[in-house]
Parts: structure tokens; C-alpha cells; sequence
């Protein structure tokens, strides 16, 4: 079995997160606010930035094995002025995936973790059409608010607002 922990990610991380994305927008396209097409046309630099976590709005977490392989990515983001943070880029990797192997519930740890200090909840979008990402949601807690938005690749869909209560530690 693969050993794997999770991390927060740095600069020299850009090309695994790269890799990671490219996988997550093949795999997933729905869940993503980006084409793969778009994705694979970005320069070298737009990778660093990301993965270099220079914001202290933004932290992007990686479930990394022995190897330096990124296996999964959570991050959080908190727009300038919010009163709460969300969770975005939500990917594991098909082999890692469920929760007997716990990795989704690691990431969302450290981005719950992260979020914490940042407001009273934990906000994410999610596709109306993504039955599994909404169970895993729901088991941790997320709940429906009722607000929706339209899904900005395809209008005709909806995203679905979750939150999860922030307790103090």
C-alpha cells in the first residue's frame, strides 16, 4: 500500500500540482471551474504561483506519497472583504478515493483547520450533477443552504452552496 501524507504545498511544488490539475480537469470536468484545454495553454509561471502559496487568502494542500506524486488537493480560498472562507479544488486521484483510504478526509481537515480562524463557516459550490462529492460533503457535515448559482461553464446547470459550521478549537 501507498504511504501518503498531507501537506501544504510550495513553489517547487508546480510541476506535481500541474499534473495534478491537468488529471482533475480530464477526470472530473464538471467539478471544475476550467477547461483542460485552458489549463494546459498556461505558462510555467501561473504553476509556481499557485503552488507557492505566497497569499495569505488562499492555501492549497496536497496528499503527497513517498515519491513526491500529488495524489489529491484541497485548498481554501477567502475573497478580500468575506466574511467566510470556501473550499475549492477538491480532487482525489480514482485509486485513492473512498473513505477507507481517508485521504478526502485528511485534506478537508487541513483546509477545515486552515479556515478556522477565517470566519463562522466553511463555504463551497458544488455541481448539482455530482452525487458523490455531495454525499462526501454531507457526511462531513456540509449542508445545503439553498442558494444556487448558475454553473458558469454551462449555464443551464446549477452549483449548490454548502457550508459547515466552524467551531472554535
Amino acid at each position: 500500500m501507498t504511504s501518503w501524507r498531507v501537506r501544504e504545498s510550495v513553489e517547487d511544488d508546480w510541476q506535481a500540482y500541474r499534473a495534478i490539475r491537468l488529471e482533475m480537469l480530464e477526470d472530473t470536468p464538471i467539478a471544475f471551474l476550467d477547461t483542460l484545454e485552458h489549463a494546459r495553454a498556461l505558462p510555467d509561471e501561473h504553476w509556481r504561483n499557485r503552488a507557492a502559496n505566497a497569499s495569505s487568502s488562499s492555501r492549497l494542500f496536497a496528499a503527497v506519497d513517498d515519491d513526491g506524486r500529488w495524489l489529491g488537493t484541497m485548498g481554501g480560498f477567502q475573497a478580500i472583504g468575506a466574511p467566510n472562507p470556501h473550499l475549492v479544488g477538491v480532487y482525489i486521484t480514482p485509486g485513492f478515493r473512498g473513505r477507507a483510504h481517508g485521504m478526502a478526509d485528511a485534506l478537508l481537515d487541513a483546509v477545515i483547520a486552515w479556515s478556522r480562524p477565517r470566519g463562522t463557516r466553511l463555504l463551497l459550490q458544488v455541481h448539482e450533477h455530482n452525487p458523490a462529492a455531495i454525499r462526501f460533503y454531507t457526511r462531513r457535515g456540509f449542508a445545503l443552504t439553498g442558494a444556487t448559482e448558475p454553473y458558469p461553464l454551462n449555464p443551464a446547470a446549477r452549483e449548490l452552496e454548502m457550508a459547515l459550521p466552524l467551531s472554535r478549537p
